[in-house]
């Protein structure tokens, strides 16, 4: 998985590019929402194997997942733009499982449980796979997440992020 830093920093991304009045309810959402696919590694603790559906980057990490998510979502907060709200969060949720198919490590992701039980991986495995644990985070294998993370994550954000204010403040539109 990438860590809980590379999705919180999309998801971010997401709901300021995508909404010209990202409230703080919206981006806590949105972070909420790249996060929460990873709840799924609960399931070690109650033996059910990795590759289970409901096993790690199983279910939680799914279209269908993030379709019933952030249709929960919408309805309970998304007040009157229920349709950018549930936009925001949909695209959020679904960016932990495209980081998560882009990292070195794993067994891929079940993205259409529950019809189709098989992993999937993108051709291009260039994010350095998190390890699981605090302890295990802050050593050098962390350290080689984070700079992957800072390659391949953070830096393509922050230009997305450098685009939407110019755009938003109006300054690619005029004309000198």
């Amino acid at each position: 998985m990438a860590s809980i830093f590379g999705h919180g920093i999309v998801a971010f991304t997401i709901s300021k590019a995508l909404s010209s009045k990202s409230g703080k309810l919206l981006v806590f959402f949105a972070i909420v929402s790249a996060v929460i696919p990873d709840i799924d590694v609960l399931s070690f603790q109650f033996g059910i194997p990795y590759l289970h559906p409901l096993g790690h980057r199983g279910f939680t990490h799914s279209v269908m997942f993030a379709v019933i998510w952030s249709s929960i979502l919408a309805l309970s907060f998304g007040k009157h733009r229920k349709w950018l709200f549930f936009v925001v969060i949909i695209l959020s949720t679904l960016s932990h499982g495209i980081l998560d198919a882009m990292t070195t490590g794993g067994k891929g992701v079940g993205f259409f449980i529950p019809f189709d039980n098989s992993r999937y991986f993108f051709s291009e495995r260039i994010i350095k796979v998190s390890p699981i644990g605090i302890d295990a985070f802050f050593s050098e294998w962390g350290l080689r997440v984070l700079w992957s993370e800072f390659k391949y994550i953070l830096t393509p954000c922050i230009i997305v992020l450098g685009i939407t204010y110019l755009v938003k403040k109006g300054r690619l539109n005029k004309k000198d």
